[in-house]
């Protein structure tokens, strides 16, 4: 004898499929939307990093180096954010 839950069946699987779905953005969301701080300065250093290609190529190698740091930065920045609040 099969005994039927709730979580039985193609609607059953859909219906728990839908929760783990809802939960991870959810999460997600809520972890980004928690660190406006962090998100504003990832959005600081992506245009410090626009503005550094663009810059004159001829600065001794210092232009290189920042932009290497700033994307270092930037790896940082979304490390943390993945962390959470």
């Amino acid at each position: 004898m099969t005994t039927l839950t709730p979580w039985s069946g193609r609607r059953g699987l859909a219906g728990m499929a839908m929760v783990a779905v809802v939960a991870a953005a959810s999460f997600v969301a809520g972890s980004y939307a928690a660190q406006p701080h962090m998100q504003n300065a990832l959005s600081a250093l992506q245009g410090a990093r626009s503005e550094l290609q663009v810059a004159e190529a001829n600065k001794g190698g210092h232009r290189v180096t920042a932009i290497r740091l700033v994307d270092e930065a930037i790896n940082e920045v979304r490390a943390g954010i993945a962390v959470g609040s």
